[in-house]
């Protein structure tokens, strides 16, 4: 078949058929005994994709990729172009423990019934056409573009992204923090929750994923889990892994883990906040430092920033892209509604930590307005390209802002100083229409399917009647 031939041109394409790569895989597949591979990709809003075969159709896999029908992937592809193929990339290979294995069948139900031999694992694939060329709305294509970007500029990109979430239980079907689980920021706790937690962090460990710290978080039944810092695409197939694997382990205590920004009212929410680094190529170097300037920041340091201020409302569509998130971006919560940046004012947009001991390891920009809802392949290419666009254009960056937000009662007296962040999701769909560089970023494929599926659920919010109107105003009109 032509289909076939065009694919076995694809062969020594990458490293997932370097013979290293290779012979270390099939020997861990033959020692731990697999049976089937989960071949996982991502769609365009982010949702974890999963093909599965057996193992002995994993060789036929690495050579002619897997066949899926694109088209019936919402915002993925055009019935027109609904021939897609899944190429494993064999650095990512890993076994799914146990805790992840055996929680849920395909249709998200407990399932104890799955026999100990069925050994799972699970590589992260590529999205080609049938030419073999990457299909431009595979947003795990997004980012390696971008990254490709960055390596012809010079630099290499890696983040540390802190993530935030809510472990349930459900009572009644109405979720609440367990019993116990009434801690606050860093509290030291011996209940059912923090077993859980350190379960969750083992789960990662055993996929390969390094967690350099967990801690309780300030709301009620709210956690955080700290990456370790890595290149940018790793970390990426690691938060699209901690989502189902976190999800996972919490079932195994019948509860449940939900990583919506804000799924209460009156209490902080769950972010994303990412640390990132550029690293010069050629001298293995920070470059955002410089000891001896204003808050140890290179130049290249602060153009980065410049760029992510300049089009922080167009990404604000990518970081935060439920309706959802903007009821996490208000104020008094620590979450940022000013486009500003600063060193000790916990509301910033951007914030530059005070150096630690190592300064080379220890100098990033931390952005904060992301949260765990976000497709972090889409998310980090935009960040990526908006930091690298103010290096290209070398922006100027706007006075820091260290105020202490929390001391006001309204942003108005500092709004002449600094714009604000997208109010809705509204807004900030349209501030992703009006931005070009955050389009040719995405590409039209996934600029055009993004658009359609936030646009959907704006609109279908914008429409809905809610409890709090009738509860507000039926007695009143």
């Amino acid at each position: 078949m032509a289909d076939e031939q065009n694919y076995a041109k694809q062969t020594d394409m990458s490293k997932r058929h370097d013979q290293q790569y290779y012979d270390q895989v099939m020997a861990r597949i033959e020692h731990e005994r697999v049976r089937f591979i989960n071949l996982e990709f991502t769609d365009v809003v982010g949702m974890a994709k999963c093909v599965t075969i057996p193992v002995e159709q994993f060789n036929d896999c690495l050579t002619h990729g897997k066949w899926f029908d694109g088209s019936s992937i919402e915002g993925f592809a055009r019935v027109a172009e609904s021939d897609m193929y899944l190429f494993p990339d064999l650095s990512t290979f890993a076994i799914l423990p146990d805790k992840v294995r055996l929680s849920y069948t395909a249709e998200g139900h407990r399932s104890d019934d799955i026999g100990n031999a069925d050994v799972v694992a699970r590589v992260i694939c590529d999205v080609r056409t049938p030419d073999g060329e990457h299909f431009d709305g595979d947003p795990r294509a997004t980012l390696m573009q971008a990254l490709n970007l960055a390596r012809e500029m010079g630099f290499q990109y890696k983040v540390a992204p802190e993530l935030e979430f809510f472990l349930l239980s459900l009572e009644n079907e109405t979720p609440k923090p367990l019993p116990h689980d009434r801690r606050g920021y860093f509290d030291l706790s011996t209940d059912l929750a923090a077993t859980v937690r350190r379960q969750m962090v083992y789960a990662l460990h055993k996929m390969d994923i390094n967690i350099e710290a967990s801690h309780h978080e300030v709301a009620d039944g709210q956690h955080e889990l700290d990456f370790e810092i890595a290149d940018a695409l790793r970390i990426a197939d690691g938060l699209m892994t901690a989502k189902y694997v976190l999800k996972a382990v919490a079932a195994q205590h019948n509860l449940y883990a939900t990583f919506l920004p804000k799924p209460f009212f009156g209490v902080n929410g769950s972010g994303l906040h990412i640390h990132q680094q550029l690293i010069n190529s050629s001298t293995g170097r920070n470059a955002f430092l410089n000891p001896q300037a204003d808050y140890a920041l290179s130049e290249e340091g602060r153009w980065f920033i410049a760029g992510q201020l300049a089009h922080a409302p167009a990404m604000c569509a990518l970081l935060a892209p439920l309706v959802n998130s903007y009821k996490r971006l208000v104020g008094g919560y620590e979450a940022p509604v000013v486009i500003n940046w600063g060193r000790i004012n916990r509301q910033a947009l951007i914030r530059v930590p005070r150096l630690g001991s190592d300064s080379e390891s220890t100098m990033r920009v931390e952005l904060r307005c992301t949260d765990p809802s976000c497709n972090p392949y889409l998310a980090l290419a935009v960040m990526l390209r908006a930091g690298l666009d103010g290096i290209q254009r070398k922006l100027t960056l706007p006075a820091a802002m260290d105020e202490n937000l929390f001391l006001h009662d309204e942003g108005d007296r500092l709004r002449p100083r600094a714009p604000m962040l997208p109010a809705t999701l509204g807004e900030a769909l349209e501030a992703l229409r009006e931005d070009p560089l955050i389009r040719e970023t995405l590409g039209d494929a996934i600029y055009e399917g993004f658009l359609d599926a936030k646009g959907i659920e704006w609109t279908e919010y914008r429409e809905q009647v809610h409890p709090w109107e009738i509860q507000r105003y039926l007695s009143v009109f």
